[in-house]
């Protein structure tokens, strides 16, 4: 997959840090401070061009989430592949100490995946199954 990419700023291009990673790192474009028990939203200057028929999602950095309680609110934020905006991250922090965030800084990352072409029908039945209608969060 090609993803067109555009710098908005005096910005670095997403990266992967391994050649394992899934994800490519975002950083913030502007200095932010995310209050405690707060959320905001930080730019990283930059804007794609997603092919039809995939996606990106934003997804939280696990150091950030483990050392100072950042993640990334409406995780994974799904990016369409009409949009052409800027990129933006909403970081919430669930820390009693506001969170500065500093240009530069790596605030989460870019996962690519591919779209199923999906047809919705409706139905009046569905087919049975061992858990049946068993409840959100009662498989054991």
């Amino acid at each position: 997959m090609t993803v067109r990419i555009r710098r908005l700023g005096d910005v670095p291009l997403p990266c992967r840090q391994t050649e394992g990673s899934a994800g490519f790192d975002l950083c913030a474009a502007e200095d932010a401070t995310i209050a405690a028990h707060g959320f905001g939203s930080v730019g990283t200057g930059l804007a794609v061009e997603i092919p039809p028929k995939a996606e990106a999602q934003v997804r939280p950095r696990s150091g950030l989430a483990a050392k100072h309680g950042i993640g990334v609110l409406n995780s994974p934020g799904t990016i369409d592949s009409d949009y052409r905006g800027e990129i933006r991250v909403i970081l919430f922090n669930t820390s009693d100490q506001d969170y500065r965030v500093r240009r530069g800084d790596r605030i989460a990352q870019l996962v690519f995946s591919l779209l199923a072409d999906v047809e919705l029908v409706e139905t009046d039945s569905l087919s049975e199954t061992g858990r049946g209608p068993g409840g959100f969060g009662h498989t054991g």
